[in-house]
């Protein structure tokens, strides 16, 4: 039986042949795969090592080699720096991310039924450009810096994420919701399912174009808590003002509380702060593990 590593890295490689070529170039030295690169940056993100420090694993692994296809012959360390410092390696992600969550919606479907509603999860949260904790930076009297901002969509039930938006925050999630809605909307309507599509928001997203555009442009069924500013404690609006509290457990909100379960999950698995320091490297990061906490899963 594999361990759980291994099958991390067999995930990684069968996906990875979907959406990579062998080489880059007919003209490379064709010493290892695309897909097998790109494992190694997996595994480097789910095992929280440098590119020195995953090489040292696949030399002390023997099954792991065998998985990855590398009995023979290690890449460089350096080879790994190279690969990850492509501009593709972000969307590559993503569009390994965007498979797991629609084979997510497929089964999500299979399960229970087309007439029954697939329910998805949408929040976002921060990633620390840097280790020094929020009580050091206090300490030290210096304001809290700008962080990376992941916004995400997630197949309740499975906790597996179908869409991703990285943008600097702090800001308002309504910022990112219309790109996240769409591609995530867009992912599931190519992925064939067909059963009806609810989503769970948190008071961050409300607001009554979010409700028109996820009913009426995309028909999925919108449930986000509302923020109360009139005195009357009323929320205005035809969709709104349909959110009581009743209606919300009615509609089955806690569900909602899946993606919190994701974010959290990730995190202890791959840390809360980004080790990256460059923008484009800690894009990729954050991609990378919310790939591989997908795969872990």
């Amino acid at each position: 039986m594999k361990s759980r590593i291994e099958q991390v890295a067999q995930l990684s490689m069968k996906l990875g042949a979907r959406h990579l070529a062998d080489y880059g170039s007919i003209k490379s030295r064709h010493d290892f795969t695309q897909r097998q690169l790109m494992s190694c940056l997996i595994l480097k993100t789910y095992l929280k090592t440098t590119y020195r420090g995953v090489i040292d694993w696949l030399e002390g692994h023997a099954g792991l080699r065998r998985v990855l296809g590398l009995q023979h012959k290690l890449p460089h360390y350096t080879a790994l720096q190279k690969f990850s410092a492509r501009k593709d390696v972000q969307a590559v992600c993503e569009s390994m991310i965007a498979h797991i969550g629609q084979a997510a919606l497929k089964a999500a479907e299979k399960k229970s039924g087309a007439q029954q509603a697939t329910e998805l999860a949408v929040d976002s949260t921060g990633l620390e450009p840097h280790s020094a904790s929020a009580h050091y930076v206090s300490r030290a009297g210096r304001q809290k810096s700008r962080y990376m901002k992941l916004s995400l969509m997630i197949v309740c039930g499975s906790l597996l994420p179908l869409g991703l938006v990285l943008d600097w925050g702090p800001n308002c999630d309504k910022c990112q919701a219309r790109e996240l809605l769409d591609k995530s909307f867009s992912l599931a309507a190519d992925s064939g399912a067909q059963a009806p599509l609810k989503l769970f928001a948190d008071a961050g997203y409300d607001g009554e174009w979010v409700h028109e555009h996820c009913r009426e442009q995309w028909g999925v069924h919108s449930v986000i808590k509302p923020v109360i500013h009139r005195a009357d404690g009323k929320a205005g609006g035809k969709y709104r003002s349909q959110m009581t509290k009743r209606r919300l457990k009615k509609q089955g909100y806690g569900r909602r509380w899946h993606i919190e379960s994701f974010f959290s999950g990730m995190k202890r698995l791959c840390g809360a702060a980004l080790s990256a320091r460059r923008e484009i490297y800690q894009r990729q990061q954050t991609a990378l593990r919310v790939l591989a906490y997908a795969l872990h899963r």
